[in-house]
């Protein structure tokens, strides 16, 4: 275990910087750390809800009860996406919390937080619910997935895991972390999540999740679009489809926009995401898209999230290329010979041989290996054939390229920018 940094010397801002209790005086060798979280008692037959964070690689846990009574506690099961975890004591009859309903949590309705602050068991605090729907509070990376309910009520080291409250005492979130101490800015996962989550590690020992295979940004991150659509200002952009997936197997395109889910508006990544996750594997999705300016309908069906989300790596074949654009790409038209060597599963487009340094094709994410399949809409089966149709394009209008990089479908904007 490596020695745990000064309390003093971390950043004010890092948010679990104050969920754990430290017994005892930082000592220079190294020790186990021994930390402090708080938890939800969600079943009678012992089940216990609380964040991961807490209980991440802990090689003990014990459990304080109410009545004084200590128990040592085993891990039923953990989802780092959500940082949620299930343990479980030795016990029957345990008083179980009311769960609220987290859709009905309403802005300005009382939140009450409670948990063990610094060791002080059973602490109460009251405060507002001051936001909903909250994401990016922390950079947990893509696959975390987050809904937040931010309150001001006072959290504190050691309510991580614990409960935030309506006024009747219903469960409406778990406290998960907060912004820096005394600021009045804490947040809480969305309990129906929460339930969720932990109703599958119980069930199932596992989590599955629906998903439409596709990677986006929002409409306003991507400004060569954007400027394509005046009149749109919101909206999900189909960054990539990867394969054997239900958006590969759809009528869905890269560069479309995605503005509404069965007739639910999407605004931005968040908002497609929470409506797919509200969706059964399997069940049937209606997309709503923007297509060259126009509206499009696209039907498809939900699949089921895989552990390893597939990601698109680079290639760097060498290879001798037949045509050289102006645009900074060399490329050779894709023979099934040539597919076979670079262990391509597409044989018809052209494959890009190299990227010339400082161009736009490389300030647009181009790379060696990529297969261009189509220029605006156009299919490309050769070299002569992209060569032909790069040179009408205007480079102030800009080409839209459909892309295939290991098996997964995206698209690159070449435009100059003034």
């Amino acid at each position: 275990m490596q020695p745990e940094p000064d309390e003093e010397a971390l950043p004010e801002d890092l948010p679990f910087k104050f969920f754990f209790r430290r017994r005892g005086a930082p000592q220079p060798q190294e020790r186990d750390v021994d930390s402090q979280g708080s938890g939800v008692v969600m079943r009678k037959d012992g089940y216990i809800l609380t964040n991961n964070h807490v209980i991440r690689n802990a090689t003990e846990i014990k459990v304080r009860l109410k009545d004084g009574r200590e128990l040592p506690a085993t891990v039923v099961g953990s989802d780092d996406r959500t940082d949620i975890a299930v343990i479980k004591v030795d016990a029957k009859d345990l008083p179980a919390a009311k769960l609220a309903n987290s859709e009905e949590v309403r802005v300005g309705q009382w939140a009450i937080a409670i948990g063990a602050p610094y060791q002080l068991d059973y602490s109460f605090t009251v405060g507002f619910v001051s936001a909903k729907g909250r994401s990016a509070v922390w950079n947990r990376g893509g696959s975390a997935y987050e809904d937040y309910i931010q309150t001001d009520a006072s959290i504190n080291p050691g309510n991580s895991g614990g409960p935030l409250c309506d006024i009747e005492g219903r469960v409406i979130g778990i406290n998960t972390l907060i912004r820096g101490i005394n600021r009045g800015i804490g947040f809480a996962i969305p309990i129906n999540m929460a339930r969720d989550v932990a109703d599958q590690l119980i069930d199932k020992g596992k989590i599955t999740r629906p998903w439409l295979g596709i990677q986006i940004e929002a409409l306003s991150d991507n400004q060569d679009l954007a400027n394509s659509v005046k009149d749109l200002k919101d909206g999900v952009v189909v960054r990539a489809i990867y394969p054997a997936t239900p958006a590969a197997q759809s009528d869905l395109k890269p560069a479309d926009i995605i503005v509404a889910v069965d007739g639910v508006d999407v605004k931005n990544p968040r908002d497609l995401q929470r409506q797919v996750l509200r969706k059964k594997i399997g069940e049937q999705v209606a997309l709503s898209v923007i297509r060259d300016g126009k509206p499009v309908q696209v039907a498809l069906q939900t699949g089921e999230l895989p552990e390893e989300p597939q990601v698109a790596s680079q290639r760097t074949p060498r290879e001798k290329a037949q045509t050289e654009t102006t645009w900074g790409l060399t490329v050779q038209t894709l023979t099934k010979d040539l597919a076979s060597r670079f262990n391509l599963t597409d044989t018809e487009g052209v494959l890009v041989t190299d990227v010339a340094a400082e161009s736009l094709a490389q300030q647009k994410g181009l790379q060696a290996g990529d297969v261009i399949t189509e220029v605006n809409r156009q299919s490309v089966r050769t070299a002569e054939e992209f060569a032909a149709v790069m040179a009408k394009v205007e480079p102030q209008k800009g080409a839209l390229l459909y892309v295939k990089r290991e098996g997964a479908s995206t698209f690159v904007v070449l435009k100059e920018t003034k």
